[in-house]
């Protein structure tokens, strides 16, 4: 390792050799406005122009993964030795690529603080239109230094990757190719508000996760491991000054209820997504992963895109040899013109999901499943079951909001059969009062009776596949909504007239589950989100004790007041209600 060097130019910019690499930390790169963000820049040994893998995001460049989200690396490391394998781990930063695994095969690893954050000044607004052109700059910035080969690509996990959708739509011409890692892509359905109610994991998470680490927390905040410097410095604000100096996430949610401007300006303009992408998606991420990476595969304009899902936790395959080589693959072909046969890839790759966290891989060429068999489950008052047949008889189902719902079944699986792609569940609904909140959870249980669940994004027992719409929003899209997806519109509020029944067509987002011959399948209608049948699991330096939907909490009292939600619902079955539960079901090839 040689003396760690000053730049001339820049007080802050330091350069050194270290770990077969070369780093210049904090390096500044001057935004339209003026404003100097900062990057960390790690570069091959070797002088010589070589493509480039970016992030910015709000998460502290300088804070080691180990030591901001150490119960997560712990579990990481010690399930999946492949991940510590070959690297020093001492650049290993939470969501984004390890250096040492891609410096080494001839790329240059780009990690910037974005406006606000970290060691970069400015004012903090997450996903802001103002975020997105910063990273169109700091794109075209880093194609014409004299280390770039001029193509840049861009790779890493949810926030690193939901922010790929947004400058992808500015088309930055030197913007080549991107690995969308279980990310999410609207902000109004996908991020804040899940069919209209308020999604409280971005609440808790912005003050948690990005103010902890803003631009100015300086001395109150963490050294860097590696440079020693404080990852939110170098100055050190005011908790005033800093609270003046970024957005108030919660207020800004709570005053846009519709799909207005605010969550249309963070959200991608599909046809003007051009860029070859690989969109990688985690089936356990009910909530924010999953359905945002399926939407872009379908619906962005870019005709070179290929589509991934897969389990376990979030973090996980993104740095397991899994992950990472089929990552590496694709950016070989596209941002070093590799003849490595990604262009032969099935344009779907599916870790098709068993019980046990078992995963069967399996290529198709199309999603939804071309051979899907769209099969309507009725409801059925009587026996609380699912059945092909449509009840004819007259009748109701009452549930309170807070309690457990009702569950409807399948008759026990005489044979094994695949769920694999998006659902969707027609219900008629009266409520006591002006609104109703909805809640749909499919599940599965074993010969025995108990609930199968799995590892997912971060909780480690979830569901199947869940779904959520506020009924005053059950207005459909009628050019986006498909028979299995559902599109709201979400924007304007219709109240309903209590005791009068109202149909709602419900998304539950995309899933995949092989059920074995004596399983049984299960639909529960809730007015409250799903709890796992047992005691909270408790995770040390989790931030939360885990009860089935891990951080994704819909209990905003503002948002959800108890003289509205609080109260009793009513399911409604008669000859012209004829509530069913679709399913994707998969024939075998």
């Amino acid at each position: 390792m040689s003396e760690m060097k000053a730049s001339e130019n820049d007080p802050l910019m330091k350069t050194e050799i270290r770990d077969g690499m070369r780093i210049d930390w904090d390096a500044p790169i001057v935004m339209e406005d003026g404003l100097v963000l900062r990057a960390d820049i790690f570069r091959p040994m070797k002088q010589g122009q070589y493509p480039v893998i970016m992030t910015m995001g709000p998460y502290a460049k300088g804070l080691a993964f180990q030591e901001g989200f150490k119960s997560m690396w712990d579990r990481m490391a010690a399930e999946h030795p492949d991940v510590t394998a070959n690297s020093t781990n001492r650049y290993q930063n939470w969501e984004v690529v390890d250096p040492e695994k891609w410096v080494p095969d001839g790329y240059v690893c780009i990690r910037i603080d974005s406006r606000g954050a970290g060691r970069s000044p400015g004012k903090m607004e997450v996903w802001s239109p103002r975020e997105a052109k910063d990273y169109y700059d700091c794109i075209e910035w880093a194609a014409q230094q004299p280390w770039s080969s001029g193509k840049v690509g861009l790779n890493g996990i949810s926030y690193y990757a939901m922010n790929q959708w947004q400058v992808a739509c500015l088309q930055p011409p030197h913007l080549s190719a991107m690995c969308v890692w279980e990310g999410a892509a609207d902000f109004y359905r996908d991020v804040y508000r899940h069919g209209g109610i308020v999604n409280m994991m971005p609440l808790r998470w912005y003050p948690r996760q990005v103010c902890s680490v803003q631009h100015g927390v300086g001395e109150r905040g963490r050294r860097s491991q590696v440079t020693g410097e404080w990852v939110a410095g170098p100055e050190t604000l005011t908790e005033q000054a800093l609270a003046a100096n970024r957005g108030d996430l919660e207020q800004e949610v709570l005053a846009h209820p519709l799909d207005d401007e605010y969550y249309q300006s963070r959200s991608p303009q599909w046809d003007r997504v051009t860029v070859p992408f690989l969109s990688a998606n985690n089936w356990g991420g009910q909530g924010l992963h999953p359905r945002g990476n399926f939407e872009g595969y379908m619906r962005a304009a870019s005709k070179h895109k290929w589509l991934e899902s897969h389990g376990l936790a979030h973090w996980t395959h993104f740095y397991t040899d899994y992950g990472r080589l089929l990552q590496k693959k694709f950016f070989d072909f596209f941002l070093k013109d590799e003849k490595n046969g990604w262009d032969q890839q099935p344009a779907v790759q599916l870790q098709v999901r068993h019980p046990g966290e078992k995963f069967v891989e399996r290529h198709e060429n199309e999603w939804p499943i071309a051979r899907t068999q769209w099969t309507k489950c009725f409801l059925e008052p009587e026996s609380h079951g699912l059945q092909k047949v449509a009840p004819t008889k007259e009748a109701q189902l009452h549930y309170e909001t807070k309690g457990k719902g009702l569950t409807f079944r399948l008759p026990v699986q005489q044979e094994a059969i695949e769920i694999t792609g998006p659902l969707a569940c027609r219900l008629f609904v009266s409520s006591e009062t002006a609104d109703a909140d909805v809640f749909l959870i499919l599940q599965v249980f074993d010969p025995q009776g108990i609930e199968v669940t799995f590892q997912g994004a971060l909780d480690p027992r979830t569901p199947v596949a869940q779904g959520w719409l506020r009924a005053s929003h059950r207005k459909l899209d009628p050019i986006l909504s498909q028979p299995w997806r559902p599109y709201h519109s979400h924007d304007e509020n219709q109240p309903l007239t209590p005791g009068e029944v109202y149909t709602l067509d419900i998304e539950l987002w995309p899933t995949s589950m092989v059920v074995p011959a004596g399983y049984q399948v299960a639909l529960t209608v809730k007015g409250c989100d799903y709890e796992f049948d047992g005691p909270p699991v408790v995770i040390p330096n989790a931030f939360y004790p885990f009860t089935g939907v891990g951080p994704f909490f819909h209990t905003h009292t503002q948002d959800r007041p108890a003289d509205i939600y609080e109260t009793r619902n009513t399911l409604h079955f008669s000859q012209k209600h004829q509530p069913y539960l679709l399913l994707p079901v998969i024939t075998p090839k």
